[in-house]
């Protein structure tokens, strides 16, 4: 009976539109009142206790440093001069804008953390030269908001690091590499129905009367933004600093090129770049560490028992109840945030992969790419909402757009079920 109040106090409050953060500390906290009625302080010591279990994990220093990173980038004006470059190696035509968006996006992805800062680099740019070339403000937002969700796929990733803060047999250095590869095919995947669509609906007609950007020219310029990545990921690989320390190095090598290199970013912009970004962090840490309290509900009350047995004792079997398992987190994508996912459904879902002894390294990159395409799944989608929001356009107009986008991702999905070591392959090879 607690238990089911458990998840219908969490549904009631988010409806009535309490944060989720604080839907599930105080969704978690009556419940462990309730369970211990006869104890002193009706066992509600444990809440601050679980409050700082949740938070105080070495690997979650990285997320506050990845989100300054991309808001970092953001201003540098790195995306500028990656999209200049990306469009002189593809060049000019119907078509061209929205896979050099996509691209961008992909790119950006290996630089900072978070989806929706992404979308708003690279939307900044991009929607705008879209408009210019004659795309719809619908489609451009479709295209950025789905390009963006790439950036949870390739390293660095902030839904890697809470996933692997959750499941410790899956290390950070593991799923970065895992993700690779199916994020490179995400991006692949978007590119055909982008450029496809924008060809039989004769879009950007506008495009290839505009001037083409020199390609050396442009290749001196985002030589700076393209080195980030190869610092980032190789100075993990070579063992120079791990991932936490990665994030760290590469805000300040954000820092070297916005200031002293392209001489964007001054001095007082960094009061408003770090409460951006400390604003974002706090927000993430918060849901993170009032999530350990409904987590700690779950375990005491014994609700993850019973729900795996029943999962798997359905008949469904293997591949049935991952079917399940799928359907259901997208019916869910569609209204949380994909570190709230996390949060809620790893440890139900934990007992499962044991039971069936899925990789948690693989388990991970398919509970990620369910995440990615929640993030451009209306009605509750973070990166097409910034999307929208830089376009100026309601979300509901992005729909005949963007589903085709979704099935793209949805079949790559599908594909790395099917085949493991598009995940795996990666991680043996480096020895993780």
């Amino acid at each position: 009976m607690i238990a089911t109040l458990l998840f219908v106090a969490f549904v009631v409050m988010m409806l009535v539109g309490v944060p989720i953060g604080a839907a599930l500390g105080l969704a978690g906290a009556a419940c462990i009142a309730l369970a211990n009625v006869d104890a002193q302080w009706f066992g509600l010591l444990a809440v601050p206790q679980n409050f700082y279990a949740g938070l105080g994990k070495y690997p979650l220093l990285a997320i506050p440093m990845f989100v300054l990173v991309g808001s970092i980038f953001d201003r540098s004006g790195v995306a500028l001069r990656l999209v200049n470059f990306a469009i002189a190696i593809v060049g000019r035509g119907p078509g061209m804008l929205p896979l050099v968006a996509i691209l961008v996006a992909m790119f950006l992805g290996g630089i900072s953390g978070s989806g929706p800062a992404n979308a708003a680099a690279v939307g900044a740019v991009m929607i705008a030269a879209m408009s210019r070339a004659g795309y719809p403000p619908a489609f451009s937002a479709s295209v950025v908001g789905a390009a963006a969700a790439t950036d949870i796929l390739i390293p660095p990733s902030v839904a890697f690091i809470v996933y692997s803060v959750m499941v410790p047999a899956a290390s950070v250095p593991a799923l970065f590499a895992a993700g690779m590869v199916p994020g490179v095919l995400a991006g692949l995947a978007l590119i055909i129905p982008a450029v496809w669509m924008a060809r039989s609906n004769k879009m950007g007609a506008l495009e290839a009367t505009l001037p083409r950007p020199e390609f050396w020219k442009s290749f001196r310029e985002a030589t700076w933004g393209l080195a980030a990545p190869v610092l980032i990921l190789g100075g993990m690989r070579a063992g120079w600093f791990t991932p936490t320390e990665a994030a760290v190095v590469a805000v300040f090598y954000g820092l070297f090129v916005g200031m002293v290199i392209y001489r964007t970013i001054r001095v007082k912009d960094l009061f408003v770049i770090l409460r951006e970004s400390g604003e974002l962090s706090a927000v993430i840490l918060l849901v993170v560490s009032l999530a350990g309290i409904f987590a700690y509900s779950l375990a005491t009350l014994g609700v993850i028992d019973p729900v795996a047995k029943a999962i798997t004792n359905s008949g469904l079997g293997e591949y049935g109840v991952l079917a399940l398992l799928i359907v259901m987190l997208i019916t869910v994508g569609m209204f949380l945030d994909g570190v709230s996912i996390f949060l809620i459904f790893v440890p139900l879902l934990w007992p499962i992969v044991q039971f069936y002894k899925w990789d948690p390294v693989w388990f991970g990159v398919i509970l990620t790419l369910k995440v990615a395409l929640g993030q451009f799944t209306p009605p509750l989608a973070v990166n097409l909402m910034v999307s929208c929001r830089i376009a100026n356009v309601r979300m509901e107009d992005t729909v005949r757009w963007v589903g085709w986008m979704l099935f793209a991702m949805f079949l790559v999905m599908v594909a790395v079920i099917a085949w493991p070591q598009l995940a795996l392959w990666l991680p043996a090879k480096l020895g993780y």
